[in-house]
């Protein structure tokens, strides 16, 4: 995490907060998520060097950036093509070149580039979608915010020869996963 510049993520005149445990303001009325719970979901996704990666959520790239670093490569889809935009200039800027940008439901994942060692969602969804659970490879880890508008629970699926496996790495609270397989509206 050190490696990646946070002040390169955040809304202009948040650069002094860059480096606080906590969330911060960004363009398009969005947040980046605070240090603790991006370092929790990278290690709870159980990456390695060879791992395929879908990221839920580009927003400004933060996150993303974090993940290319630890992966081979990054699909990341967002909904709002600006942000989109925004995060592979980002990206561009820092010389990471193993990220793919998709526009999109992020509830739906990408079935293109199928399957992944790891999908980390940085919003929330009543349940983890099935679209997404169906792109995981045979041990591969969903990390997702379940649970209603107001909190959630960070949980990671795990799939087994045999089904999923589950676990919860404690309470958290993200913005809604906007999407017909998730919350309709906020």
């Amino acid at each position: 995490m050190a490696w990646v510049p946070r002040e390169r993520f955040v809304a202009p005149g948040q650069a002094r907060r860059a480096y606080e445990d906590s969330p911060l303001p960004t363009t398009h009325g969005q947040t980046i998520s605070q240090p603790y719970i991006v370092a929790l979901m990278t290690a709870e996704a159980g990456l390695t060097r060879r791992s395929r990666v879908l990221e839920i959520g580009t927003g400004t790239g933060y996150h993303t950036a974090i993940l290319a670093k630890l992966a081979r490569s990054v699909w990341t889809v967002e909904r709002v093509p600006e942000l989109s935009h925004d995060a592979a200039r980002h990206l561009a800027q820092l010389g990471i070149t193993n990220v793919v940008f998709i526009e999109g439901d992020g509830a739906q994942g990408y079935a293109p580039a199928a399957p992944y060692q790891a999908i980390v969602v940085s919003a929330a969804a009543p349940a983890a979608p099935p679209r997404l659970l169906n792109q995981l490879d045979l041990w591969g880890r969903l990390v997702i915010p379940v649970g209603d508008i107001g909190l959630q629970e960070l949980m990671v699926y795990r799939r087994t020869p045999t089904g999923f496996d589950a676990h919860s790495a404690g309470p958290c609270r993200f913005v809604p996963l906007l999407s017909p397989a998730a919350f309709d509206q906020p």
